[in-house]
């Protein structure tokens, strides 16, 4: 489980990078679940945390250089 104080240390380009793999991974989860249920379906939502806090961290960082 990822950490938000471990999402707000990454860099921009490492944030929209990680997003487009959760992304991803999340995609692939979804189209596994639907075919056979998946062992863990909990993974779908932490997944879903992770891509919420990294989209939250990449707003903060657009509003605070929008600021100064």
């Amino acid at each position: 489980m990822t950490k938000y104080k471990d999402i707000q240390a990454l860099t921009d380009e490492e944030i929209k990078e990680k997003l487009l793999l959760e992304s991803d991974m999340l995609r692939k989860l979804k189209f596994s679940h639907a075919i056979s249920p998946i062992e863990n379906p909990n993974k779908i939502r932490e997944t879903k945390r992770v891509i919420a806090q990294l989209k939250t961290e990449k707003r903060v960082r657009e509003l605070s250089n929008k600021e100064s």
